[in-house]
């Protein structure tokens, strides 16, 4: 499906997640510059970490992202590093949108929020773009592979993010983070597969090490393209960003050759050519181009560990089904894929 501008991707501010929108205005007013009431408050149908919702008023459209609402497992739901590092890529002119402004006070709509400029364009959320034609199908991709390699060739030390995350270790330091988040939340259980590749991950980390700021889920359906250009006007979703690996992160938005599409926007059971589409051997090559690589070796491990850490965090939305916590309508079929993509990790180490 494709969200092209003036289309409506909300619903309804849903049961559980509402809150005082008088006391939004009142802040918006003081914070954001040139609001005027009145104002509609709509939920956006994504989101299944942190509930987002549209804000618009007579002249202008606003989106709102707050942590959700009851018991948050800890560092999880990062709203306020979204907003830190949505700033600092601004004054570097890569395509985020502008933000007006945080409330870290929990008392103001019942948890911290900020609220950033609504970026209008074009969402897809089908990975083999069939709204479009094979040549502008190709522009698209190389639009994401350019933007990709872009973000990791930002000065982190210029945008003012260097201390945004640590330095070295990254692979030891993530499988053990999501390894613990997988283990701690018990409601959700666990899954043999799922335990199979945390020893293995831990056994074949490649050598070397390298540090750039990573999105850490950078797909399709998280950019925004110009309503009739191969143009990316905004990366979304930054809750995962860190300073990281850039080839994790990289194979987090190339697994999609592999993802089957009913989980998330991806290409698997699907020929890339007959589309219009770069192969995954060439999406890797263009990469490698921009970035002066030669290529990627260990590609598997990359792979492996990408559908690890996305099934880890299916396995959290899984327990906040359980608890009545999710933030999506469409949290209960991510919960259910989680097995599914506990095996494709399986898969990629053999």
């Amino acid at each position: 499906m494709t969200l092209a501008p003036g289309e409506d991707s909300t619903t309804e501010v849903r049961a559980g997640f509402g809150f005082d929108e008088a006391a939004l205005g009142r802040w918006m007013r003081e914070h954001v510059a040139g609001f005027e009431g009145p104002f509609s408050v709509r939920q956006f149908q994504g989101g299944q970490s942190n509930p987002t919702f549209r804000v618009t008023t007579g002249a202008a459209s606003y989106v709102l992202r707050r942590k959700p609402p009851g018991p948050l497992l800890p560092g999880a739901h990062a709203i306020e590093r979204e907003a830190r590092v949505l700033a600092s890529l601004a004054t570097a002119d890569f395509p985020v949108p502008h933000v007006h402004g945080l409330c870290e006070d929990a008392a103001v709509i019942g948890s911290p929020f900020y609220v950033m400029d609504m970026v209008e364009g074009r969402i897809f959320w089908d990975a083999a773009l069939p709204s479009l034609a094979p040549k502008e199908r190709a522009a698209c991709y190389d639009a994401m592979n350019a933007a990709m390699a872009r973000l990791h060739r930002v000065d982190v030390e210029a945008v003012g993010l260097a201390d945004f995350g640590r330095p070295g270790n990254y692979f030891e330091r993530q499988i053990s983070r999501w390894s613990r988040q997988y283990r701690e939340d018990e409601t959700a259980g666990r899954n043999a597969d799922m335990d199979a590749v945390i020893d293995w991950l831990g056994d074949h980390i490649p050598p070397g090490d390298e540090c750039a700021l990573v999105h850490g889920d950078y797909r399709i359906d998280n950019l925004i393209f110009h309503p009739v250009e191969p143009r990316i006007l905004a990366v979304l979703d930054w809750e995962l960003s860190t300073l990281g690996h850039p080839l994790a992160d990289f194979a987090y938005h190339a697994m999609s050759y592999r993802m089957p599409p009913h989980i998330v926007a991806g290409l698997g059971g699907t020929d890339p050519h007959t589309l219009g589409i770069p192969s995954e051997d060439e999406y890797i090559a263009a990469y490698s181009m921009r970035t002066g690589r030669s290529g990627i070796a260990d590609f598997g491990f990359y792979l492996a560990f990408n559908f690890f850490r996305l099934a880890a965090i299916f396995h959290g939305i899984k327990g906040r089904v359980i608890r009545g916590t999710a933030a999506s309508a469409e949290a209960h079929e991510r919960a259910k894929a989680f097995p599914e993509l506990a095996a494709l990790a399986l898969a990629q180490t053999r």
